[in-house]
């Protein structure tokens, strides 16, 4: 099943906003409805595809199946950008001036090498493409080449379990609930759940450096990489022959987060984990965001830690985004102050013990515990948020997302400052926002933020977006934030990445992008600025 080309998912999955949330928009935002819907899919018209007939020989004749090139105007315009505010305002509008020239689906590894070096001889550029849910332009290269979409659905095996490593070995093209449904059926969970699971893919899990809302327990994606397969046009690198070694720098950290821009990753080997005979979660109110964060910093530091484990801050517990199976129902159990949801996966006994000793620490720190329904609210919605961006967008608001990490001592200071640089730019703009915050994910080091920001959409709503970024862009360097925890980088983020690691991180990038893409065709100016 593909996914709605003009929003995120499942069309069927789609709801209209409470009418809480509507009155709260016209009231609190001045949100108005827009004058016009989403444009149809076949109203868009598309220039013809750009490759010429060599290019498009070449590409077929790397191919095994005879639909595996497909130009018709569908496949391209499914295969446009990610599922950004900004990429669906753009689709929704019919704008198509970055559509790739062509999808290619190949079978195989070998396939994607001869794909890679049939773009090379020919000036065509290639994207890899999972589950298209990239939100920071990583599905939008800077070329003014033609450029293909190379879609990795059909490289979907799971490929062998060694039960004695507890290890899996898995396909990119898999998305998260198949590497879970396969994984499953022999006893064993991959326990990576991010909001993006039913539509993201192992590949892009592993060139994001993905991070599930239940790190806290399992650990990030990229914590779960123990070996690597690439295809790059210079030929193959295979990485991790062990899961930890002292031979030198480790490539496999090269390649996660390199987000296609050095490779097309076509095999993942990762840690298994025992599937989990009790799962729970619950909720806890906090006063305030500081006494809250507080709170988690001692599970994380200290222990015992939950698998679960986020904070909202007043304004996203008020609104009921803490809890989205619940936005708009601003009386329910923990609506006033801070909400936390903890979660504990695990052996049944083993799974209680820790959620004791957690409970007792949350106390404490002056938590006040709000029972299950909470967190069963949060688990049933922990995948809705996108569906509520494409209500949000339906309604006339503009809604976006934005995240970061810093260490626990800079944390206040990064939240304090992202948050007043999105309120002063859109305020600045004449659209006051809603902004909204959580802790998704803590470390025993330090934290991510993430960030909801709620506004009018003004009279052109991309353009009017751009600065409001730069700004929240710039605030997170100078509170000393990196400028993506778990998003990525792509395009959109590239600029502060480069200032992030410096001149010198910088040439190092290219320098090895050189050695394994020579001609500059994987990606083009996502994640390493171009010569």
């Amino acid at each position: 099943m593909d996914m709605l080309w003009s929003g995120w998912g499942d069309p069927a999955k789609a709801a209209p906003l409470p009418d809480t949330v509507t009155g709260l928009l016209r009231d609190l935002l001045g949100v108005t409805p827009r004058p016009s819907g989403p444009s149809t899919l076949d109203a868009i018209d598309l220039p013809a595809p750009p490759l010429t007939d060599e290019a498009r020989t070449a590409l077929a004749g790397a191919l095994a199946a005879e639909d595996a090139l497909r130009d018709d105007a569908e496949s391209r315009i499914r295969h446009t950008r990610g599922k950004s505010t900004p990429d669906l305002l753009r689709i929704r509008a019919g704008e198509v001036d970055d559509v790739p020239a062509a999808v290619v689906l190949p079978g195989s590894h070998d396939e994607v090498v001869a794909v890679l070096r049939a773009c090379a001889a020919h000036g065509v550029s290639a994207v890899p493409f999972g589950g298209g849910t990239s939100v920071v332009g990583g599905l939008a290269p800077e070329t003014k080449r033609p450029f293909v979409a190379l879609d990795l659905r059909r490289l979907d095996r799971l490929v062998t379990v060694d039960e004695v490593s507890r290890t899996a070995t898995l396909e990119p093209g898999l998305r998260g609930p198949r590497v879970e449904e396969l994984l499953n059926e022999q006893g064993w969970t991959l326990g990576h759940f991010p909001q993006s699971f039913e539509w993201a893919s192992v590949g892009g899990f592993a060139a994001a450096r993905s991070s599930g809302q239940a790190s806290a327990g399992y650990g990030r994606f990229d914590e779960m990489v123990l070996a690597l397969t690439v295809a790059t046009p210079e030929g193959t690198l295979e990485t991790g022959r062990a899961p930890r070694s002292a031979a030198g720098p480790d490539l496999r950290q090269l390649v996660l987060g390199s987000e296609g821009s050095l490779g097309v990753i076509t095999a993942v080997t990762v840690r298994i984990r025992p599937l989990p005979r009790r799962r729970v979660y619950e909720g806890w109110r906090f006063d305030s965001f500081e006494a809250g964060a507080a709170a988690l910093r001692r599970l994380a530091q200290d222990g015992p830690r939950p698998t679960v484990l986020r904070l909202s801050d007043e304004t996203e517990t008020f609104i009921g985004l803490a809890q989205p199976d619940a936005i708009g129902a601003l009386d329910g159990p923990g609506s006033g102050g801070c909400m936390a949801i903890a979660g504990y996966e695990g052996a049944e006994g083993e799974t209680e013990v820790r959620r004791a000793a957690a409970r007792e620490i949350l106390l404490d720190a002056g938590g006040e515990y709000v029972g299950e329904e909470p967190g069963d609210r949060w688990e049933h919605g922990r995948y809705n948020a996108p569906y509520l961006r494409d209500a949000l967008l339906d309604a006339g608001a503009f809604a976006e997302t934005l995240e970061t990490a810093a260490f626990w001592s800079a944390l206040p200071r990064l939240y304090t400052a992202v948050r007043d640089a999105l309120t002063t730019a859109l305020t600045e703009a004449g659209t006051p926002p809603l902004v909204m915050c959580h802790v998704s994910h803590t470390y025993e080091n330090g934290a991510s933020l993430y960030f909801t920001v709620v506004s009018a959409q003004g009279e052109d709503a991309v353009a009017h977006w751009e600065p409001v970024k730069r700004a929240a862009n710039d605030a997170i360097l100078a509170a000393g934030g990196t400028i993506s925890h778990h998003h990525g980088v792509g395009t959109d983020h590239r600029d502060w990445y480069a200032r992030e690691i410096g001149p010198l991180g910088v040439r190092i990038l290219q320098a090895v992008k050189t050695e394994v893409d020579p001609s500059g065709v994987l990606s083009p100016g996502v994640l390493i600025p171009i010569r």
